[in-house]
């Protein structure tokens, strides 16, 4: 779908992809609503999330002031900014930087809020492996084994800096995000595919590795991923019988979801208490209250704006940097949302990640929307290529 504007620059605008982001944003405040009188704390969360989706519009429309070429210039400035906010973290006193749910990941500001720097390396990594992967191939044309592992070991070494800081704040999962999105940037580059074969090997031998530790010496795990991330597996494997302590919340959840069976039972209705239901386990309240056909909607939304993302992906394939920043938020989005309701419905461990523009938290939309005002600069700019004179 596209309007037409005045203004030549902006004669073609896909307004597809902001009609199904608007829905998401209307789903999330609905949610949040109903799921506030189950939070924890006495704040008006719908009323934040709505300031910070303001906040989340008007940083995408900043990123419209700048072409590709100051925007790449900058990626390196920001990944840099984001490895030092990471290393912060880690050194900060707790008064600032205090231990929540097993993570230490948030600068609390007073009078402001909290600042999860991990959120926001999501974005800056995307743009700093597609100014990588551009930079390599405009000063190597030549398509070699050495060539493609230098860009193996270039990509892999940007990626290990922030995935090793957010392991050590304790957060497993925003780290498995950054390797996802490593992943999809690797497989899409063009590298060589004995490379790629060696790869998967290697990522299907650690985790049969992690898989029979976990069965036989879990103590070795331990050492690794401490006793909070255990935990979670343990909760997954078997919530009913650790429904009191470390499976509540997932107990709670499927309680909850099933619940709602397949027409809900009504917005404000839901009387399953799910604990963090207004932010990670903000599907619950989907799911409870609007059942199966309301769940269906919000994840038909989220595969529009996959499929209308990794279009535009498509316009662009030939622009190495916007190609890739636009295969890094789909990578983004669909690692997300998957894991985010597959965690909540018991499909998969609980890792902690958000579910994107729907969950409460202002680090979360704010990066979120960063990444989308990218993606719709990426639009504009080739639809003003694409049927110019």
């Amino acid at each position: 779908m596209v309007i037409s504007l005045t203004s030549k620059k902006y004669a073609y605008f896909d307004v597809s992809l902001i009609f199904f982001l608007f829905l998401l944003m209307i789903c999330s405040c609905v949610s949040i609503l109903s799921a506030q009188k189950y939070a924890q704390y006495d704040e008006n969360f719908v009323m934040k999330q709505i300031i910070w989706f303001v906040l989340g519009i008007v940083v995408a429309g900043l990123i419209f002031l700048f072409d590709f070429e100051q925007i790449s210039k900058l990626a390196p400035f920001f990944y840099g900014i984001g490895v030092l906010l990471l290393i912060g973290i880690l050194i900060a006193p707790e008064s600032i930087a205090p231990v929540r749910n097993g993570a230490k990941s948030w600068f609390i500001i007073p009078g402001f809020g909290s600042i999860q720097p991990s959120e926001y390396m999501k974005i800056f990594l995307i743009l700093m492996l597609a100014k990588i992967t551009q930079s390599h191939y405009k000063d190597d044309y030549r398509r070699t084994f050495k060539q493609d592992l230098s860009l193996l070991i270039k990509i892999g070494a940007t990626s290990f800096l922030p995935m090793l800081l957010i392991l050590m704040q304790n957060d497993f999962g925003s780290s498995l995000v950054i390797l996802v999105i490593t992943i999809s940037v690797i497989f899409l580059s063009g590298i060589d595919w004995r490379i790629i074969s060696f790869i998967v090997f290697v990522l299907l031998g650690v985790v049969g590795v992690l898989v029979y530790l976990f069965i036989t010496n879990p103590d070795i795990l331990l050492e690794v991923f401490g006793t909070y991330q255990l935990n979670r597996i343990y909760s997954w494997l078997d919530p009913e019988q650790h429904a009191k302590g470390i499976g509540y919340q997932l107990n709670q959840s499927l309680h909850a979801i099933g619940s709602g069976m397949v027409d809900g039972k009504g917005f404000q209705n839901s009387n399953v208490y799910t604990p963090e239901a207004h932010s990670d386990f903000i599907f619950t309240i989907v799911a409870e209250e609007f059942g199966f056909l309301g769940g269906s909607i919000v994840i038909a939304l989220y595969f529009f704006i996959i499929y209308r993302i990794l279009g535009i992906a498509m316009y662009v394939r030939k622009d190495i940097f916007e190609f890739y920043i636009c295969i890094g938020m789909v990578a983004l989005f669909t690692f997300h949302s998957f894991q985010n309701i597959g965690m909540v419905t018991g499909l998969l461990p609980i890792t902690g990640i958000p579910l994107l523009l729907m969950s409460y938290g202002g680090s979360s939309v704010l990066a979120s929307m960063m990444g989308i005002g990218l993606v719709l600069n990426v639009s504009l700019k080739k639809r003003d290529y694409f049927f110019s004179d």
